[in-house]
């Protein structure tokens, strides 16, 4: 019983105030008044295994910008949802659509592919299955998926690419059998294959910093991501995101967002799919 009153922290309104702009400053992510609980709860995990004993001696920890906290202070605020297929309508489009014209085109057999916000790997898994199904003949192309995660310890689980049975139920048995393997453990899991993995790079990547990368890409997946930003904060990154593709390309948002006065280099062109201008 004391154990639990001693670490019942107190949080003040300064402690989330501080709290919420560092979030802003180091993920773009915008929390509201109805996330403090939320915010208390990851966090206060976070003092307990460094052993503080207030909100204030861990916000002197994280203003000094010593890297490996900053680094478990975004994995603790950020969120990670994800499934294999998740919006299948996107993955059927890249099929039909920019696949089915690569396939039949005679220009250079080079394809770049961006999974921004990749959490544990079902999404560029999924791109990867849908592009070896889609080319038969794969090996004869140039192909490369880019996915980028802030969160590191979600980015480490997907370049390991095992899943749990409950995480592949839903791929039917025909990809199972083709994409996966046991990987071997007393528990029912599976391997993602040599085939999908080489297809994939997994990187940090803070969507708030500059972007390293050069483009362009075919497609970008920037799903279920800016749904946490502000306006200012989306009108700043598709300004990036637009400079790394080229007109005709695909970018593709989450089931509740959209560029509306946000960025005018894209069209709609499908439920949540944007072609480049």
């Amino acid at each position: 019983m004391e154990a639990t009153r001693s670490w019942k922290l107190n949080f003040g309104e300064d402690d989330f105030a501080a709290l919420r702009a560092l979030v802003k400053q180091h993920t773009g992510i915008h929390l509201t008044e109805q996330k403090r609980e939320l915010v208390y709860g990851r966090l206060s995990r976070r003092l307990r295994a460094l052993g503080l004993e207030s909100f204030r001696a861990y916000r002197e920890i994280l203003e000094r910008n010593e890297g490996e906290e900053l680094v478990q202070f975004c994995n603790a605020i950020t969120t990670n949802l994800t499934s294999f297929f998740r919006e299948a309508h996107h993955f059927q489009y890249l099929r039909e659509q920019l696949l089915a014209q690569a396939a039949d085109s005679r220009s250079a057999r080079r394809l770049r592919f961006w999974s921004a916000g990749c959490s544990t790997g079902e999404e560029p898994y999924s791109l990867a299955m849908t592009i070896q199904e889609a080319l038969p003949d794969v090996r004869r192309w140039d192909v490369r998926i880019l996915a980028t995660d802030l969160d590191t310890e979600v980015l480490a689980r997907g370049a390991r690419g095992v899943y749990e049975e409950e995480r592949v139920r839903g791929l039917g048995t025909e990809r199972l059998g083709r994409f996966f393997r046991s990987d071997g453990s007393a528990a029912s899991s599976y391997a993602v294959t040599r085939e999908l993995r080489d297809l994939i790079t997994f990187r940090e990547l803070n969507l708030m910093h500059t972007l390293p990368m050069k483009g362009p890409f075919d497609a970008i997946f920037c799903r279920n991501v800016i749904i946490y930003f502000d306006k200012d904060t989306q009108r700043q990154l598709f300004a990036r995101i637009a400079q790394l593709q080229r007109p005709g390309n695909i970018l593709f948002l989450g089931h509740s967002e959209n560029l509306f006065r946000v960025c005018d280099d894209y069209t709609l062109v499908g439920k949540t799919i944007y072609r480049r201008n």
